[in-house]
């Protein structure tokens, strides 16, 4: 089956399967969230994005095997409502951005700052801190050595635009520097983005609307 990365909740997963990295994307809860698990092949250690809500979903998707690791894309409460019990169940270490932290309600292990590796397996990720649509906000790019790279955005960048600023222009400004030097600049035409709702995008569908983002200032 080809990857559309195009799931709704209660639906089954979407899966991309890459040379050294299984991706399975799932929707769950109320506004539609995005929670991705990821599993390298050689080691099947796995690592899993977002426990947004609905644990049992995401229970059975990660299955017997269990996950290594969760990584919170940032504090927003809609991102983390599954997170305690996925937690108490697998034992996994949490991961999230150092200045967002504070926000989630249950421990973070790792804090992250830009630049950091997180590891699945024998996969590295490479942290990028994203200011803007919250303090602490992260996204993580796997620059697959087979092909192109995939990034996880959180709620940084969708189709469309950059996350939600809520008319604060000095947020926007933030959020859309940092997504254009850390993303756009960092990464080809050819990068799967994974948001954190939603259908997925690659940033040459986006490049060219860059300055409309710009000039409506959101």
């Amino acid at each position: 089956m080809t990857y559309s990365g195009a799931v709704t909740v209660g639906g089954p997963a979407d899966v991309h399967e890459l040379q050294d990295l299984m991706i399975s994307k799932v929707a769950v809860g109320p506004m539609n969230n995005n929670a991705y698990l990821l599993r390298c092949r050689a080691t099947d250690e796995q690592l899993l994005i977002d426990a947004a809500n609905d644990a049992h979903t995401l229970l059975t998707l990660i299955g017997g095997d269990g996950i290594a690791s969760v990584v919170t894309t940032h504090q927003h409460g809609d991102h983390w409502q599954a997170l305690a019990e996925v937690v108490a169940t697998t034992g996994a270490r949490t991961y999230a951005g150092r200045d967002d932290a504070d926000g989630i309600p249950v421990p973070t292990d790792v804090p992250v700052d830009d630049g950091d590796t997180i590891r699945v397996g024998r996969v590295e990720l490479t942290a990028r801190h994203l200011v803007g649509h919250t303090p602490g906000s992260i996204a993580l790019v796997y620059d697959d050595p087979h092909g192109h790279p995939h990034v996880f955005t959180g709620d940084c960048l969708f189709p469309g635009g950059v996350g939600n600023t809520r008319k604060d222009a000095k947020a926007f400004a933030s959020l859309i520097h940092d997504v254009e030097t850390k993303i756009f600049d960092a990464l080809p035409d050819e990068t799967w983005v994974y948001p954190g709702h939603g259908n997925d995008t690659t940033l040459g569908a986006e490049r060219p609307h860059l300055p409309e983002w710009h000039a409506r200032g959101w």
